[in-house]
């Protein structure tokens, strides 16, 4: 398992992470024994990272991590726990970067997660009524509470997080990033590696576009997110599943399983890049891990990207109502 630290300064983790939205049933229904066997993998792997949020499931992964951690009370001790806050749920004012509002969403977090601090507290999503460097003041008045013992950002824009790292150390950024998504290639993932920040990929497997078993288009269709997101709606899935045969085609010559290609690509782009991908099923768990044990030679990097060349993807990555939040940049 390949290993980077969260964070110029911070501690040591491995290069890989399990993203706990699955958990939540946000792609069809997760058990708690389901759940378990996945984090009891991730021990056994040497896999140090689990990340999930206040809102998965309105708090039923951090549940599931909490029951996990009861049942395993050493396991604690092994992790780098991340959480977050700063989505309402409300119509009227979707997201709250206030100081009162994370910190309660905060202890909320904590008595789920059954812990006395996490290592790693996001700001889900970034509030404009505030400056980037009043969030990263409030920020550092949580890690002063020992609450967090460090803090990040997710889906922000890299003058966002120069803005705020005048205030505050930031830790970690969290972006969705792989070979369907590649926007945080212009600017983003250079303005971390330039401030000793990690940026946390999510969704590193393309929501299973970049697997041997992608979601069927009535399997998608069954579910809320992929419903109508732009690249699950024909003819853009039926394009994408045509483009991405290519990488699937290229993962069986090389002798590996595509999201394991997918993975490692990911991990190619640098030391202060971690993918997280989610499951709920240990036989697909396998092929990610898989994904942060092989090195790619220069000429396996080069067919990936042959196969699958930037801008590759049909339609965007989410719908009109999921772009209210997330930072576009350019």
């Amino acid at each position: 398992m390949k290993r980077t630290n969260l964070g110029e300064n911070g501690p040591e983790i491995s290069q890989f992470g399990i993203g706990a939205m699955s958990f939540a049933g946000i792609y069809g229904g997760a058990t708690m024994e389901e759940s378990h066997a996945v984090l009891n993998t991730c021990r056994t792997a040497g896999v140090t990272h689990i990340d999930t949020a206040n809102v998965y499931g309105k708090g039923r992964s951090e549940e599931i991590i909490g029951d996990w951690f009861a049942n395993n009370p050493a396991a604690r001790e092994d992790v780098v726990l991340a959480t977050k806050a700063g989505i309402t749920g409300e119509a009227t004012h979707r997201f709250n970067n206030d100081l009162a509002y994370l910190e309660t969403s905060l202890d909320a977090s904590l008595q789920r997660l059954g812990v006395d601090h996490v290592d790693l507290f996001y700001v889900h999503r970034f509030d404009r009524t505030y400056s980037p460097e009043e969030v990263a003041g409030t920020l550092k008045r949580l890690i002063e509470s020992g609450k967090t013992m460090a803090v990040g950002l997710s889906e922000i824009a890299p003058s966002t997080l120069r803005r705020a790292s005048t205030e505050c150390p930031i830790s970690a950024v969290q972006s969705e990033y792989s070979l369907s998504t590649r926007a945080p290639e212009l600017g983003l993932s250079q303005a971390c590696a330039e401030l000793g920040t990690t940026l946390v990929a999510f969704s590193p497997v393309g929501r299973a576009f970049l697997t041997d078993a992608p979601f069927s288009y009535e399997h998608a269709q069954s579910m809320a997110f992929t419903k109508n997101n732009p690249r699950f709606m024909e003819p853009n899935y039926s394009a994408n599943i045509a483009a991405t045969n290519k990488l699937r085609a290229l993962a069986d010559d090389i002798g590996e399983p595509a999201a394991a290609l997918a993975i490692a690509w990911i991990i190619a782009q640098g030391k202060h890049v971690l993918p997280i991908p989610g499951t709920k099923n240990t036989a697909h768990l396998a092929e990610l891990i898989r994904g942060a044990e092989i090195d790619l030679s220069a000429e396996d990097l080069g067919r990936i990207e042959a196969a699958l060349p930037v801008g590759w993807a049909h339609g965007d990555r989410y719908t009109s109502e999921q772009w209210e939040g997330p930072e576009r940049y350019s």
